[in-house]
C-alpha cells in the first residue's frame, strides 16, 4: 500500500485537505534528516525555527536561558541558547552505565543537574550546541536513547515501576511496555546518520514477533513503500502517550493517556490479553474553550494475540484523521470528543479487521508510588527515593546527585523512574541494604517518614528559567507554596493532613495537574488558576475554581476552602473523605459561596 492510496480522510491526499506549516516541514524533511544534519555542521550556537521543529523528533528542545534573556538583549547580546535532551526510557528502566553516563555528561556538558520527567524519562538542561552531538553520542553507546522522546510520535512508553518478580501481570506490563516502544520506534536512519555518522552503535535486538507485526498489514495501517511503515511521511499529528499497566495499579495515570493497555491474566497468571483506554490528554490552552483536559474511555478489550495489531490501528486512525492544520485540536482525545467512542471503535475495528471485545471488569485503580524498601519476591529488595520535583543534584540541605552516583558505581545497580518524578532502585541484595542506607543517611537523602506528605504527593513542571512556553515559574515556586499550604494547614486545625498537588507554569499539563486535588496553572507572572476535585488516586479530572490566584493572595483564598473541607468533610479515620473527593462532591460553586461569605477564623491555639 502507498501513502497515496489512503482512506479518504487520509492527510496523504494532501491537496484536499489543509495542513500546518509543519506538515510541510515533515514532508521535506526526509524522514527527520533536514534542516538538522545541515544545521549540525554549522558553526552557530543556535538552529533555525524549522531545525528546531525536526530537532524535537530526536529527542532535543532548544532554549535559552529566560532568567538572563532581558538583561543580554538590553546589552545587545544575543540569546543564550542551550539544549534540553530527554532520553527514552520504556518502563523508565535505566541501566547503570547510562545513569553513570547521564552524570557525567550533566557535570561536564549540563548545568550540572539532572530531571526526572514525569514520564519516566531522564532530562538534562544547559547542553551547547557544540556539544550537542558529543552528549547524544554518548548516551546512545551507553544504552540509551533519545529518539521519539518528543516530537509528533508516540512517546516514551509508561509502566508501573515496581520491579515484582513474583507477580507476573507486572512481568506482562514491563514486557510489553519494552514491546510496544519498540514497535512505534521511528525506523529512519536519520538518527544513526546525524548523531553517530551512520554508525548504529549498541543497540538492543528487538522481538522478531514486533519486527514481524510493523510489518504486518491491516486495513491501511502500514504504508509498504515508504521508510516509516507506520507513520509514513508525516508522522502523527501530535505527540501521542502510551502506557502499560495492571488491574489496580495507576502509578502512571493511566487515563491521561491517549493509549492504555491493563493486562488481563488467568487464574493462574497466564496471559490473556489486554482492557484498552484510548483518548486521554492535558493540554489545553487559556481562553480558548475549545481546548480541554479529557480522561480516557475504555474503548474495548483484546486477546493478546491481536495487541500489536491493535495499537497499530489506534494510531492509525489518529494517524490519518487527526487534525493536521489546527494543532491545538490535533491530539487524539480530540477526535474521540468529536467523533464519539462508538464511531472511533468502528473505525478501529475497521483497521484491525476484528471486532473489539467487552471491556474486562477491572479493580478500583490506586495511585501507588512505592517509595522506600520493598520485597522484589525474589529474594532481592527494592528501595523507592523521593526526588522532589524530580530535581537530582546537590544542596547543603541533601547531597542527593553524589549519593545516586555512589550508590550505581558501588553496587552496579538498575533503577526504574516513576511517573511522580521518583526513582526505585533493585535487585538489591538484603546484605547491601544497610550500606545503602547509611550512605543516603550520610549525603542527608530523607526516608519516606521523614518527608511532609504534601510534598510526597506534589510534582511541578520544570517552566521557568528553561522552558520557553512558561509563562511563570513551577519547579522553583512549589517548595515555598507547599510550606506555606504546610502552614495554613495547621493553623485552621488541619495538621497531618494532606492531598496531592501539581504545578505547571503553562497550561499544557506536563504536570498534569488537572488531576490533582490541588492543581495550579500558570497563568501570568506570579498568578496561577487554581483546580480542585481530581481524586487522590488521579482516576478523576479537577474543576477550575479561581481564575487568576496571585500568589501573594495564596493563603486568604485558601483558607476557605479548607476551612470548609474541614467542617463539612465525611466519614471518620481511615474512612474519611479526601479533600479532592470533598471538592468533588460539594462542587465548585458551593466551595465559591462558602468562600464569599467566609470571614477569618482566629488561628488554632496549640
Amino acid at each position: 500500500m502507498s501513502e497515496a492510496s489512503l482512506p479518504k480522510a487520509s492527510v496523504s491526499e494532501a491537496p484536499a485537505q489543509k495542513r500546518s506549516k509543519v506538515e510541510a516541514l515533515k514532508e521535506r524533511s526526509n524522514f527527520l534528516r533536514e534542516p538538522v544534519a545541515s544545521e549540525i555542521l554549522e558553526d552557530t550556537n543556535f538552529f533555525s525555527d524549522d531545525g528546531t521543529q525536526i530537532l524535537k523528533f530526536h529527542g532535543s528542545y532548544q532554549q535559552d536561558d529566560r532568567d538572563t534573556r532581558k538583561s543580554r538583549t538590553a546589552a545587545g547580546l544575543e540569546r543564550d541558547f542551550q539544549f534540553m535532551i530527554r532520553t527514552r526510557n520504556p518502563g523508565g528502566f535505566v541501566p547503570p552505565e547510562l545513569y553513570l553516563a547521564l552524570d557525567e555528561l550533566s557535570e561536564t556538558y549540563g548545568n550540572h543537574t539532572l530531571r526526572v520527567t514525569t514520564r519516566q524519562g531522564f532530562q538534562l538542561h544547559g547542553v551547547l550546541k557544540a556539544n550537542l552531538k558529543t552528549v547524544m553520542g554518548a548516551i546512545i553507546r551507553n544504552l540509551g536513547s533519545t529518539l521519539g522522546a518528543c516530537g509528533d510520535l508516540n512517546r516514551n512508553v509508561m509502566a508501573p515501576p515496581a520491579p515484582f518478580t513474583d507477580q507476573p501481570e507486572y512481568v506482562y506490563a514491563r514486557e510489553y511496555a519494552d514491546q510496544i516502544a519498540d514497535l512505534l520506534r521511528p525506523q529512519t536512519e536519520a538518527y544513526y546518520e546525524i548523531w553517530l555518522d551512520g554508525e548504529k552503535a549498541i543497540s538492543v535486538e528487538e522481538s522478531p514477533e514486533v519486527a514481524e507485526a510493523r510489518q504486518r498489514n491491516g486495513n491501511h495501517t502500514i504504508f509498504h513503500d515508504s521508510s516509516e511503515p507506520i507513520y509514513g511521511t508525516y508522522y502523527m499529528p501530535r505527540k501521542f502517550k502510551c502506557a502499560v499497566t495492571v488491574p489496580g495499579d495507576n502509578s502512571v495515570d493511566l487515563l491521561t493517556q491517549d493509549l492504555s493497555l491493563v493486562v488481563i491474566t488467568d487464574a493462574e497468571g497466564r496471559l490473556q490479553g489486554f482492557n484498552l483506554f484510548a483518548g486521554g490528554g492535558m493540554g489545553r490552552t487559556h481562553n480558548k474553550e475549545e481546548t480541554f483536559p479529557r480522561v480516557a474511555d475504555a474503548i474495548g478489550y483484546v486477546p493478546k494475540e491481536l495487541v500489536y495489531d491493535a495499537v497499530k490501528a489506534i494510531v492509525a486512525v489518529q494517524r490519518d484523521y487527526g487534525d493536521r492544520f489546527n494543532r491545538r485540536h490535533a491530539r487524539l482525545k480530540y477526535l474521540l470528543h468529536d467523533w464519539g467512542v462508538e464511531r472511533f471503535v468502528a473505525e478501529v475495528e475497521r483497521y484491525l479487521g476484528h471486532k473489539l471485545r467487552k471491556p474486562k471488569r477491572l479493580r478500583k485503580f490506586e495511585h501507588r508510588d512505592y517509595l522506600g524498601w520493598h520485597e522484589q519476591g525474589d529474594g532481592n529488595l527494592f528501595l523507592g527515593l523521593s526526588i522532589e520535583n524530580g530535581r537530582v543534584q546537590d544542596s547543603e540541605a541533601q547531597q542527593l546527585k553524589s549519593a545516586l552516583r555512589q550508590i550505581v558505581k558501588h553496587y552496579h545497580l538498575p533503577m526504574r523512574l516513576t511517573a511522580q518524578q521518583n526513582l526505585v532502585f533493585y535487585e538489591i541484595a538484603p546484605s547491601d541494604r544497610e550500606g545503602i542506607q547509611a550512605l543516603l543517611d550520610a549525603h542527608g537523602v530523607l526516608s519516606v517518614d521523614q518527608i511532609d506528605p504534601l510534598v510526597r504527593h506534589s510534582m511541578a513542571c520544570p517552566a521557568m528559567p528553561t522552558c520557553g512556553l512558561a509563562v511563570t515559574e513551577s519547579e522553583r515556586a512549589l517548595p515555598a507554596i507547599n510550606q506555606r499550604i504546610r502552614a495554613l494547614l495547621n493553623q485552621v486545625g488541619l495538621q497531618g493532613e494532606y492531598f496531592s498537588i501539581r504545578m505547571t507554569g503553562c497550561p499544557n499539563g506536563c504536570a498534569r495537574p488537572y488531576m490533582a486535588e490541588l492543581g495550579f496553572v500558570g497563568t501570568a507572572t506570579d498568578q496561577y488558576q487554581l483546580w480542585v476535585g481530581g481524586s487522590p488516586n488521579s482516576t478523576r479530572l479537577a474543576e477550575r475554581f479561581i481564575e487568576r490566584l496571585p500568589v501573594s493572595e495564596l493563603e486568604a483564598q485558601l483558607e476557605p476552602l479548607l476551612v470548609q473541607y474541614k467542617q463539612q468533610r465525611q466519614g471518620k479515620g481511615k474512612r474519611r473523605e479526601s479533600f479532592g473527593d470533598f471538592c468533588a462532591r460539594v462542587g465548585v460553586e458551593s466551595l465559591r459561596e462558602f468562600a464569599a461569605a467566609y470571614r477569618v477564623v482566629p488561628p488554632v491555639s496549640e
